[in-house]
């Protein structure tokens, strides 16, 4: 049998095995490619280079922003900008059908695009909004599906560390992407909010009957201002070219320190907690990036990527049924899989084949960051879901069941985000960054 086939079998039934058997997906990803790179290169020679790839994938001066941003969205949970962002969020949805569940799904989106993780927004808008939606009579594992549903949506809004990893492993600008996430960010916040608007009458969800005067609301808004200053201070910065997305996450740590003491929500005994918390993620992060690159190697030199498109095309030739084929594969890796890892393994497989037909891959990257949002609100591996779930004190499966609804809407957003590519496209190419 061809070395290369034997090779993807390895990486193929490694890695499936790995999670079928609960062992951390860094752990077999890097097994199941040490065992690849065996059969390719012989021992010796695979333990080396499966080495030296490791480290070259973390060493990288882009990737850095990686933990800086993370450290940021720590400091945004223990600094109190999540209650300024929902009080805002309040005033701006406070007369529409179910307004604290819309409430909820717009400060998932701004708390998002200030943090750019969508486990921190599903756990600081949510500590603050479940209590308040159920003391108003919405069904507890329907509040708790709303704020899993929505929280995502800053996996898209800019600044984003997924975007941040494709972009390593495409090498395309972080700009563009970050700036081509909008539009499908907003697709994300829209379609939850019309699944809540649908649902108001069968949960019973009340409509607000606080309604602030003009003069509370400006208020309101105002004390969140400096809060959603960020998002102009960092992707405003890499747009007018004052500093790197690695120099702006510096910068966003600063901020958010500044803010939290500012804001006296934070304290200096506190520090090494949040320290503690962002070095923890930061290091599954940079471990799964650092296997992911091995591996990404390896299918490389076994040209598997070719081979994959091969059985594609063989399939069939028409871009939209290849595309198809592929948001489905993404979809059902999406409820296994991890986005970093997803990303990292999935990229040098599918990306030259959609750049055969012409897709940009800045819009390529909004499509399958896009996929694989939906598979952190799914089960078994949804870490946003179970973040969810514990937040609003419940078990997964009564959450899940009241999912279904927002899936559909979501994967509605996914068709249009995949075949209607100016959401993505305007505005990186309106600013001359494609």
């Amino acid at each position: 049998m061809d070395t290369s086939l034997i090779a993807a079998l390895i990486l193929l039934f490694g890695i499936l095995l790995s999670i079928a058997i609960g062992m951390p997906i860094a752990v077999g990803i890097g097994l199941s490619t040490l065992g690849a790179a065996t059969v390719l290169l012989g021992a010796e020679s695979a333990v080396l280079t499966t080495s030296q790839r490791m480290f070259t994938g973390i060493n990288s001066f882009p990737l850095l922003a990686i933990p800086l941003f993370v450290l940021a969205g720590a400091l945004m949970n223990s600094g109190g900008i999540a209650s300024r962002l929902i009080d805002a969020a309040q005033v701006l949805v406070g007369r529409l059908p179910s307004s604290l569940a819309a409430t909820n799904v717009v400060a998932n989106g701004l708390f998002g695009a200030v943090s750019g993780a969508a486990v921190a927004a599903a756990a600081a808008v949510g500590t603050v909004t479940q209590p308040r939606m159920v003391q108003e009579g919405y069904n507890r594992p329907y509040a708790a599906a709303v704020n899993v549903a929505s929280a995502p949506a800053g996996m898209l809004i800019p600044p984003s560390n997924t975007f941040i990893v494709y972009s390593l492993v495409s090498s395309t600008s972080i700009a563009a992407l970050f700036m081509a996430g909008v539009g499908p960010g907003l697709v994300w916040v829209l379609a939850c909010i019309a699944v809540v608007m649908g649902m108001h009458r069968k949960y019973g969800a009340p409509r607000s009957d606080v309604h602030p005067t003009v003069g509370q609301a400006l208020i309101t808004i105002w004390r969140a201002v400096p809060s959603l200053l960020m998002i102009v201070i960092v992707v405003g910065g890499i747009l007018a070219g004052y500093f790197t997305p690695t120099e702006s996450a510096a910068i966003a740590v600063v901020y958010c320190l500044v803010l939290g003491f500012a804001y006296r929500m934070l304290r200096v005994n506190a520090l090494p907690a949040v320290l503690l918390d962002a070095s923890r993620t930061t290091a599954i992060v940079m471990l799964l990036v650092g296997v992911s690159s091995a591996l990404s190697w390896v299918m490389s030199f076994a040209r598997i990527p070719r081979l994959v498109s091969e059985a594609l095309l063989s399939l069939t030739s028409n871009p939209q049924a290849i595309l198809i084929i592929m948001m489905l594969i993404l979809l059902l890796v999406g409820t296994f899989m991890d986005p970093t890892p997803a990303i990292l393994i999935f990229t040098p497989i599918f990306l030259p084949i959609v750049q055969d037909f012409g897709i940009h891959p800045v819009h390529f990257g909004t499509i399958i960051v896009y996929n694989l949002c939906v598979g952190v609100i799914t089960p078994p591996v949804g870490n946003v879901l179970f973040v969810g779930a514990k937040v609003a004190g419940l078990r997964i499966e009564p959450v899940i069941a009241k999912l279904g609804w927002f899936l559909l809407a979501l994967v509605i957003g996914l068709l249009i985000v995949v075949f209607v590519p100016w959401l993505s496209m305007w505005l990186p190419t309106t600013l001359g960054l494609v």
